[in-house]
Formats: C-alpha cells, sequence, structure tokens
C-alpha cells in the first residue's frame, strides 16, 4: 500500500482539507516509522497505510481515518500524545491512545492461548479502551485484519497463536459489532493456518458442488428476475457463496453430511423498502414450494448483532433446494460493514447525541448494548472486585441474545443467561423484588434458561424477595454483583471483613509488583 494510493481513495469519501489532513498524517506517521520494516522486509509505514485504507473502505469518519495511520506511533516510536494533540486534534489522539491501551492490555498476558490479560490493570485497560469509544476495536479490527493478510511472513508458532486468537477474539468482536464482511474475512485467514489440510479439502469439495450448481441457480435467479419485473419491483439480485470456516462449523452439526446443507449458495434479493422484502417473500412462496421450517424472519426479530433480512428456503419443480435472502440496501450495507455503516460520525460529528454516544455511549442500539456492560465491568475491576476469568468471557466474548420487555423494549444478554439477569438488567430493585416470570405468556421457572426474541414479564412484590439460592440462577456478572451486594444488605450472607479486605489488596499490589519486574 503507497500513500498516493490512500489518497487517492481518499478524495471520493471526504473534503479536499481533510484529505489534507489525512497526507498530514501520513508525512508524521511516515517520519517517525522511517527505518522500521515488516516481517516481511516492506516498510513498516505499508502497515498504516493499509489500516487506513481498510477504515475508508468501511466508511468510518476522517478522525478514526487519522488514528488509523498514527496508531503505533505513540507505541513503537518517540511520538507522543501531546505532539498528536496539537497536530490533529483531541479526538484523534483519543482514539491512538484507546488503540495503545488494547496492546498494553494484550502484552498483559501471560497464556498465549487466552486472550484475556492476566491483571486487573491490564483487563481495566482493555475494557475502558473499547467501553468509551467503539471506534477504537474498530481501529483494531482493521489492524488484525492487514495482519493477518501478512501473516505468511511469520514463523509457524506466531502464525498459530495470532490466528486462533483472530478466530476467538477478533472475528467474535467483529461480528459482535454486525461486520460480517470482516468477521468472514478474518475466519476465513485464521482457518487455513489453524487447519490447511481441512481448509484446502472442504476449498475443493465445494468448488466441485458449486460447478455442478452454479448453472441450475443462475435458471432459477432468471426465473425470478422476471417474475419481480412483471411487477414492477425495483431490485438487485446476486449470488453468496458460504465461507469455508462456515461450512466447517456448518458440518458438525450434521454429522460431516454436506448433502445437508442447503445454503452452499444462495440468492440475495436486495429492494427498497421492509414492506417490498414481505412483498417479495409472498411472490417467492408463490413460485416454488417453501421448507416452513426454514423460513426465518431476521426483519422482526433481528439477530443480537443487529444482522437483518428475511431467509427462505424453497423446492423448486426440479427438486433443486435454493436458500433465499431478502433485504434492504440499507439491511445489506449493515450487514457487511456493520457498526461503520450505521454510526455516520462524520455526518453527525456536530449533534449532541453524537458527543453523547462517543464518550458515553448512551442511547446506543440494543445490539451495542454491551459496550455499556464493558464499562461497568471495568469500573468494577478498578474497584477491586474480584471478576473470574470465565465470567469476563461470558460478559465480553460470548454470544447473544435479544429479549423483550412487555413493552418492547429490547435487552441484550449473553447466551444462557436466566430471568433473574434480564430483572436484574432491567433495574437492581426490579431484581430485588422478583416474585416470579412469565416468558412469551407462560410461567417460566427461574433456573430455565431464556431464548432469543423472548417476551419476559416480571412479577414483583412489594417486599424483597430475593434469595440465597438465586446465586445459583444468575450468569451474568452485573446480576450477582447486584445480587450479592443486596444479599449482603438483608443479611442473608456475610460481606468481607475489612481487614480481609486489606489484606487481599495488599496481596494484589504485590502480585502487581512481581509482574512488572519479571518484564
Amino acid at each position: 500500500m503507497k500513500k498516493r494510493e490512500v489518497l487517492e481513495f481518499a478524495e471520493h469519501f471526504y473534503d479536499e482539507d481533510q484529505v489534507l489532513e489525512l497526507e498530514h498524517a501520513i508525512d508524521y506517521a511516515t517520519s517517525y516509522h522511517k527505518g522500521q520494516k515488516r516481517k516481511s522486509g516492506e516498510a513498516y509505514i505499508t502497515h498504516p497505510l493499509s489500516v487506513a485504507h481498510n477504515l475508508i473502505d468501511w466508511g468510518m469518519d476522517i478522525d478514526t481515518v487519522l488514528a488509523g495511520v498514527l496508531h503505533d506511533t505513540v507505541e513503537d516510536t518517540d511520538a507522543t500524545l501531546d505532539e498528536i494533540e496539537n497536530l490533529f486534534g483531541r479526538d484523534v489522539a483519543f482514539l491512538v491512545d484507546g488503540v495503545t491501551k488494547v496492546s498494553q492490555a494484550r502484552a498483559g498476558m501471560r497464556d498465549l492461548s487466552s486472550y484475556l490479560p492476566q491483571t486487573k490493570d491490564n483487563l481495566s485497560k482493555l475494557l475502558i479502551a473499547v467501553g468509551q469509544d467503539v471506534r477504537v476495536i474498530i481501529i483494531k479490527l482493521a489492524d488484525r485484519l492487514h495482519n493477518m493478510s501478512t501473516l505468511q511472513h511469520m514463523p509457524p508458532d506466531k502464525q498459530q497463536k495470532i490466528a486462533r486468537e483472530t478466530l476467538e477474539v477478533f472475528a467474535p468482536m467483529a461480528d459482535r459489532l454486525g461486520m460480517g464482511r470482516v468477521r468472514m474475512q478474518m475466519e476465513e485467514l485464521a482457518f487455513s493456518y489453524l487447519d490447511p489440510k481441512e481448509f484446502k479439502h472442504l476449498q475443493a469439495d465445494m468448488r466441485k458442488r458449486l460447478g455442478r450448481s452454479t448453472r441450475k441457480l443462475g435458471i432459477v435467479r432468471t426465473e425470478i428476475e422476471h417474475e419481480l419485473d412483471k411487477h414492477g419491483f425495483e431490485f438487485e439480485i446476486n449470488g453468496r457463496v458460504k465461507s469455508i470456516y462456515s461450512l466447517y462449523k456448518k458440518l458438525k452439526k450434521v454429522d460431516g453430511n454436506i448433502d445437508d446443507i442447503y445454503d452452499l449458495m444462495a440468492l440475495r434479493i436486495i429492494v427498497d423498502s421492509k414492506e417490498d422484502c414481505y412483498r417479495v417473500l409472498g411472490i417467492l412462496h408463490g413460485m416454488y414450494q417453501p421448507m416452513i421450517a426454514r423460513i426465518k424472519d431476521y426483519i422482526a426479530v433481528p439477530k443480537p448483532n443487529g444482522y437483518q433480512s428475511l431467509h427462505t428456503t424453497v423446492i423448486t419443480p426440479t427438486k433443486q433446494i435454493v436458500e433465499l435472502q431478502i433485504r434492504t440496501h440499507n439491511m445489506h450495507d449493515y450487514a457487511e460493514r456493520g457498526l461503520a455503516a450505521s454510526f455516520h460520525y462524520h455526518e453527525q460529528k456536530t449533534t449532541k447525541s453524537y458527543t453523547k454516544s462517543k464518550r458515553g455511549n448512551g442511547g446506543l442500539p440494543a445490539e451495542l448494548q454491551w459496550i455499556n456492560q464493558m464499562q461497568e465491568v471495568a469500573a468494577r475491576l478498578r474497584d477491586g472486585e474480584d471478576i473470574s476469568q470465565d465470567q469476563l468471557a461470558i460478559d465480553l466474548f460470548g454470544n447473544r441474545i435479544f429479549v423483550y420487555s412487555p413493552k418492547g423494549d429490547i435487552y441484550n444478554l449473553p447466551e444462557g443467561a436466566f430471568p433473574l439477569d434480564f430483572a436484574y438488567l432491567v433495574h437492581s430493585d426490579i431484581g430485588k423484588h422478583t416474585y416470579s416470570f412469565k416468558v412469551n405468556g407462560n410461567i417460566h421457572a427461574f433456573d430455565k434458561p431464556l431464548s432469543n426474541g423472548d417476551v419476559v414479564e416480571v412479577v414483583t412484590r412489594k417486599l424483597p424477595q430475593a434469595k440465597k439460592a438465586w446465586l445459583e440462577m444468575v450468569m451474568t456478572s452485573h446480576a450477582k454483583s447486584k445480587l450479592r451486594m443486596q444479599l449482603k444488605q438483608l443479611g442473608l450472607i456475610e460481606g468481607i471483613s475489612h481487614a480481609a479486605a486489606i489484606i487481599r489488596d495488599k496481596a494484589s499490589r504485590r502480585v502487581g509488583t512481581n509482574r512488572k519486574s519479571d518484564r
């Protein structure tokens, strides 16, 4: 990647002053990275230039792109945050600082197979950096995506470590942000290093099957185009090929029988409005026999990462099974680019909502409520609370579900969460006074996990109902923390004595000091 390529690409998206500012940032980074080389032997500046190119492609605001160019200067050169702030502004310095803190947090790992840093200080840095401004993690994703594309230049042990971390942490984080294209690119690259033999085998198998299916699918596409034209729709239609890693995961669910996977190829129909999506669905079901169990309405009930689309699988008169996806242009843009497509920073920069969401993440959509939860966990860690590694993995990196209140408010919880987790997420007082639950109109047990799309009603009583047994019926650190506090207030469990707290604090400081001396 060269300076001129990035600037020419940027000219399509930013005004003249912004492009000049980008050129200034590139010159600044180039001067500080002078003499540094990548493992490939290329000048180091090719990396931040590639990161910036990714961010431009994802539609990010100019401040994020500038921070992408500068993201390694403070960590790897003599550049300072003060100097960056003076030259490029507070927001850019804030983002560069956040990316640096994430890198420092990762440097605190003891076990290279685990992404989670082992010290509270490092973990706090990670959580705070991501929680304060989600653009920090988007820059890290751009950084990781380019590093994965040049992984062949690293030694085999580093390839394995970086690929596994990408598959277990960065790809799920991209998915959490709705960035489907980035998730898929990361998964494909990581899988090709972690299991190259299986990757090549599935790749070859996929090519054979696609060769046989492409012509048949072309006939179905022509039929659909003719029918939608006849009804006067404005639409685009294109094919989607299942990724190798998605195929690998799906095969595990069907005992390795690829004939049981119907969506190796799918047709994607993009229309102008949500209403058109449902009209097209009706037309398709009039043309072909739908497989009722495989109709998915992700428009009415989006996936927890915000993804929206209608999915249906149909059987043609020639007995061909075809998956069809129907969505609007906005839905398609979000499915490809996620948060980068939905948060138009460059358009909202002067609005109150932008400032509020940027610093406090207030008013975030339901699929991004986990960012608020990350901030809360960081605050509790700073206050000395013990949170286990397993608990953090659930809170930060586990799969998510959406559940709804009877009024239609959406709440984002980790997969496997219990009704009490929902109650405490709504409000700690509601949790404390919970008497029973109704889920989808039916009585629901306290120890039965919730499912994506459930409507949860909390029945309360005036007097506190909290019991010690409830500690076994919550899984989120938020609910556990609130419940323990209430149980102590009610005298149902003992609080940690002041002396014990002092001893624990001294021990944690001593461990932190020892770790610093080991570095």
